[in-house]
């Protein structure tokens, strides 16, 4: 599984940027509600790099983390997913469906009760399936939650649907705040135990995205060092 625009590089790589910054002096601000390091010069970016999920950022370095907890959570209209990996491992997945769209419109019934109301029974029964929707992801995450020691929440929801997640009868485990809580970098097409796994593989690598001033300063740098400047094939 790929990020869009991003190239996947190797931990040899990344030490090559790094000596790269210091030698030409360039600021390195770190993000941590993606878990992504960017690099500037003169406040113009030049590199964005995905670092790897299993590693805390120390301020310099990168730090493995030995006891790897990490869950994941994505939630579409009417779709969801939830999945826990320990060091690794796939150890519990589980899809939601909810009956949340208008079959002739195709619109999800949270878009339509802000401009149609809630007074026909249909709407009744798919924004009850809401509820019941939102209370059953989190009930998951919740029992992870107290099962396990997440070190790290991956997360994919639009904001239009944020209100009725975190403010659902039974809330999540976390807030929308949580210093452990990371955005996650793509978008899942559907919720298989396989696509699970290969997402798990391209959390813990590093991803590349360059400007065009950025692939002055790094590009020609990196191709020349390590000719396997390319990315994987998930």
């Amino acid at each position: 599984m790929k990020i869009p625009n991003y190239k996947t590089i190797q931990f040899d790589q990344w030490s090559l940027i790094l000596s790269r910054v210091s030698e030409l002096g360039l600021i390195l601000e770190y993000l941590p509600n993606k878990h992504q390091i960017e690099i500037f010069q003169n406040h113009e970016w030049l590199a964005k790099i995905f670092l790897p999920w299993d590693s805390f950022w120390t301020g310099n370095s990168l730090k493995k983390i030995d006891d790897f907890h990490l869950a994941l959570v994505a939630i579409k209209a009417g779709q969801a997913f939830t999945g826990y990996f320990h060091n690794g491992l796939l150890s519990d997945h589980k899809v939601f469906r909810a009956y949340m769209v208008r079959q002739k419109q195709g619109k999800s019934q949270i878009k339509h009760l802000k401009t149609k109301g809630k007074s026909r029974a249909g709407s009744r029964i798919r924004l009850a399936e809401t509820q019941r929707f939102f209370n059953e992801i989190n009930e998951r995450l919740n029992l992870y939650n107290e099962q396990y020691p997440i070190t790290r929440w991956g997360f994919s929801c639009s904001k239009t649907l944020w209100p009725y997640f975190f403010d659902a009868e039974l809330p999540p485990p976390f807030s929308s705040r949580q210093d452990n809580l990371i955005s996650l970098p793509f978008h899942y097409q559907q919720a298989s135990f396989e696509e699970l796994q290969k997402s798990y593989s391209s959390l813990t690598h590093f991803h590349l995205l360059l400007s065009d001033k950025g692939e002055e300063f790094f590009g020609e740098f990196l191709e020349r060092n390590d000719e396997s400047f390319e990315d994987e094939d998930w």
